[in-house]
């Protein structure tokens, strides 16, 4: 179907879109964005840089996306913005371009619900089927995993990674990893448990619930070093797919070097301030 474009609209040459797309007064696509089929531009968007849109994503007015990296290094090179298919994207929310030094792309998943004037910062990769309430704010480089919520107001320091299926509560500040699976909140945000409503959605049964959180207990209030309880808990990694994901996540951490590192832990829990 050809796609219905408002007359107040501009649409600058060189830039591709899809089948059956409607574009609304007042919007912005520039040269080099890629708008795909199905996908509903309400009013008032501006689409620029090298960005490319999936398919039947429906962006509401004053959203921007594509914009430049807020980074005092970018110097105008052709970065690029991806968003993936099915996102709702609602009033005033931003995504910017990645940045050379970052690796050049920023990236958002499938089916993500993004509410007004959330923000996805330069060089962030977030995963599909994401929830960001308004005003959530990622940082440069941030890494988000699949069926994320990141509760309102609600922000992510630069470099931060929060693990598939976690759960963030409003106005925490998040400085340090969250495990996949974690709920966390706080002014700085804690560990407070494991995203059992989450989980249970996902359809994970009592008994596997049960060894996940025998294993979050060994690990996070077990005694000794946080080394030594990892390398115990390590041994539940064959009860659950869930457990060796979380093992993973942290290994992945350590790896990566001491950027990476920090974990955010319980309050109370046992530190990992001996491994440092």
């Amino acid at each position: 179907m050809a796609s219905n474009i408002d007359s107040s609209a501009r649409i600058a040459d060189g830039a591709v879109i899809g089948d059956d797309v409607t574009i609304g007064p007042f919007c912005i696509v520039g040269p080099n964005a890629v708008i795909g089929a199905g996908c509903n531009l309400i009013a008032h968007v501006h689409i620029a840089g090298h960005t490319t849109i999936g398919e039947r994503c429906t962006i509401y007015p004053y959203a921007s996306l594509g914009g430049p990296p807020q980074s005092t290094g970018y110097k105008g090179e052709p970065t690029r913005l991806e968003v993936g298919s099915a996102c709702t994207i609602r009033e005033n929310v931003t995504f910017n371009l990645g940045t050379v030094s970052g690796g050049g792309l920023t990236k958002v998943g499938d089916r993500g619900f993004f509410m007004a004037a959330s923000h996805v910062g330069h060089d962030c990769v977030v995963g599909n089927d994401v929830i960001f309430a308004n005003a959530a704010t990622l940082g440069g480089h941030c890494e988000v995993g699949d069926y994320t919520f990141i509760g309102g107001l609600t922000a992510l320091q630069q470099f931060t990674r929060v693990g598939p299926q976690a759960m963030i509560g409003g106005m925490s500040g998040v400085r340090q990893a969250i495990i996949p699976y974690g709920l966390a909140h706080g002014v700085y945000a804690d560990l407070a448990g494991l995203n059992v409503v989450g989980m249970r959605r996902r359809g994970f049964t009592k008994a596997r619930l049960g060894a996940i959180r025998l294993f979050y207990k060994e690990l996070f209030f077990g005694t000794g070093r946080f080394d030594d309880r990892l390398e115990q808990a390590r041994g539940r990694c064959g009860d659950d797919p869930a457990i060796a994901e979380i093992v993973g996540f942290i290994d992945e951490g350590r790896r990566r070097g001491k950027r990476y590192r920090a974990l955010c832990m319980p309050k109370g829990g046992a530190s990992t301030e001996d491994d440092e």
